[in-house]
């Protein structure tokens, strides 16, 4: 496994500051130029920010919706995200919110909604703002030579893809970033208590948006698997070289130089989700969901321990695998194992709140 408090030139991590100023910045650089890649802009110049809509009395009155674009322009052109808040009413105090990332397409849900996948009803009775974009708006899911969304806005023209250019889970975590740049602009947000969350690909990609932006308070990933939370190392389920055949389009280049060579990666996935300390992780699995590597994904949340334990902060609080239906919700690592398989239910999102409920209100 590669470690945790060893630094690339071979000094030994021992302190809090040594890790926030030498270990993460570097194991930062190791995941872009190996698996994510580099985004070439962060918050653009020209950012802006547009209510397109608000639609009060929602729920019987409890919540009102706001659809706002987040307006974009880069060397290639423009681009625009929709994002959908949904708030409750009455507070008199800016609310924290649940932010999820939705890789699934218009056609199959919609945002505006409450469905077992997105419970905006739920949300809202818990007294959380429910935010949400469709992956879509940011960068298309298909292998489309990185020409549309904000891969063909940011290109500049004439110039050809290095081997760790950002890849689409790349952009979509700089997407959702940006809703956060939204949202500290949003008065009825408490943007010090913001989640992001994910299912599956959007769960890998809510780890990436949290390694790289400490402004998201808690980071939940729901069944990311592979490249996700489970262990590359761990070699069950999807693979690095099955994950970049299916989905040439997701990470690096340099990725795929790991195609069956998993032991050689400088980075492992408990590495990434160190880096969220010392912030709050949830993490998720589902017993049934072999493809996703569930005791990879709980081996890689006790391998992240010993940097939370470096904080001073509890982790699992556990060291053996729990059963399904088994919630663990003390620590600054949040996990719980659903029994059946992959997917993003009601379940899920009640033990996301009841952690939220127990260490935000």
């Amino acid at each position: 496994m590669p470690p945790l408090f060893l630094s690339e030139t071979g000094e030994r991590i021992r302190t809090i500051e040594e890790w926030r100023e030498k270990r993460r910045p570097q194991l930062l650089e190791l995941f872009r130029t190996h698996v994510y890649g580099r985004a070439p802009v962060e918050k653009p110049a020209g950012l802006h920010f547009k209510v397109d809509a608000t639609i009060p009395g929602l729920f019987s009155g409890k919540a009102v919706r706001k659809e706002v674009s987040i307006g974009l322009s880069g060397p290639g052109g423009e681009g625009r995200i929709k994002v959908f808040v949904t708030l409750p009413t009455g507070s008199a105090q800016p609310v924290p919110a649940f932010l999820l990332i939705c890789h699934l397409p218009p056609e199959l849900i919609d945002l505006r909604e409450s469905t077992p996948f997105w419970p905006v009803e739920e949300i809202i009775k818990r007294g959380y703002a429910a935010v949400t974009f469709y992956t879509a708006d940011v960068d298309p899911d298909e292998h489309d030579g990185f020409h549309n969304g904000v891969h063909g806005v940011f290109a500049q023209p004439g110039e050809s893809r290095s081997p760790d250019a950002w890849g689409t889970i790349a952009a979509w975590a700089w997407g959702a970033r940006r809703v956060m740049d939204y949202l500290e602009s949003e008065p009825a947000i408490d943007c010090r208590r913001v989640a992001v969350a994910g299912h599956s690909r959007g769960g890998k990609t809510a780890l990436w948006t949290g390694a790289n932006d400490e402004r998201f308070a808690l980071v939940i990933s729901n069944s990311s698997g592979c490249t996700g939370a489970a262990l590359a190392r761990h070699m069950r389920g999807e693979t690095v070289e099955k994950i970049n055949t299916a989905f040439p389009h997701w990470f690096c280049e340099n990725y795929k130089k790991f195609n069956n060579r998993e032991e050689q990666l400088p980075v492992d996935q408990h590495q990434l989700l160190a880096l969220i300390a010392p912030r709050r992780l949830y993490i998720n699995s589902a017993s049934e969901d072999a493809w996703a590597d569930p005791e990879g994904e709980f081996l890689s949340c006790l391998h992240a321990e010993p940097v939370y334990s470096l904080f001073g902060l509890p982790g699992l609080g556990v060291t053996a695998m729990p059963e399904p239906g088994t919630e663990l919700h003390e620590g600054h690592l949040g996990y719980h194992l659903r029994k059946g398989g992959h997917e993003l239910g009601l379940y899920d999102w009640q033990r996301y709140l009841d952690y939220a409920d127990r260490h935000w209100q």
